[in-house]
């Protein structure tokens, strides 16, 4: 039988110790609690993260190990970059963030189901609001081709969701999110618990006593979150452009990969 420490309303920013998740299922941590601004950021600044489906009580999660993207090593490869050519795409910041997060929440082939709820949905919009969660949007025209979403603490990304209306759409938005953070020196987006289609886009996993380090690090250091509505709209071959030029970070790399 399992046993999950219960979260309650009066203390919004308390979370067991991460270390305590259970193996199986890897990382479960505690359950209920809300969804609040105040817990969410509390849950991130901790690594930890709530994944539950509608018809569950939410339930809080660390897993070890944990997956990222090291934001000096993502970068385009010639497929994603065949996937631009005639075409005018162009990315945004944080102009249509319901919109990502609602595209995310829709059901794709071989996955009817999302953990996207409207109860998420209206949480982290809530957190968008206040200037904490960020979306990255790809378009083309009027239409949206792709986005991701996550939330940003202090300088710690970390990665939600995203989704592709058209080929490559998301993944254009995830390299366009690596090159801002990496030029506002953010070295990780936490990718959560890995899988082979992440894996295959240059993920990589991190021993969660590893990534809590990060996390304490990162998560306390200032930024100015008004830089995220200062970006301007720009042609996504711009972005996909820098990224390709980018030189890996040695002392980034020497950091993650061997704490």
């Amino acid at each position: 039988m399992i046993h999950l420490p219960l979260l309650t309303a009066d203390v919004p920013d308390r979370f067991p110790d991460p270390r305590q998740a259970l193996r199986k299922p890897n990382g479960l941590l505690a359950f209920g609690g809300d969804l609040s601004p105040g817990r969410l950021l509390a849950a991130y600044a901790n690594g930890i993260f709530p994944w539950f489906s509608e018809d569950e009580p939410i339930l809080w999660w660390s897993p070890d190990p944990r997956c990222v993207f090291r934001t000096d090593l993502l970068k385009p490869n010639r497929s994603l970059r065949r996937t631009l050519n005639g075409k005018d795409w162009q990315i945004s910041v944080n102009r249509a963030f319901r919109q990502v997060m609602l595209a995310c929440a829709a059901p794709r082939p071989q996955q009817p189901g999302t953990w996207i709820s409207p109860a998420m949905v209206d949480a982290y919009t809530a957190l968008h609001e206040l200037g904490h969660a960020h979306s990255v949007e790809v378009w083309d025209g009027g239409q949206l081709a792709g986005g991701v979403y996550g939330v940003a603490i202090g300088r710690l990304f970390c990665g939600e969701s995203m989704f592709s209306a058209q080929s490559g759409g998301s993944r254009i938005a995830l390299v366009a999110l690596a090159q801002l953070l990496h030029d506002w020196d953010f070295p990780l987006i936490d990718a959560q618990v890995s899988n082979p289609h992440l894996l295959g886009l240059g993920a990589l996993e991190l021993p969660r006593e590893a990534f809590l380090a990060q996390v304490h690090e990162l998560s306390r250091q200032p930024f100015d979150a008004t830089a995220w509505h200062a970006v301007a709209i720009r042609p996504a071959s711009a972005y996909l452009q820098q990224a390709a030029c980018r030189p890996p970070a040695a002392a980034v790399a020497e950091r993650v990969v061997h704490e």
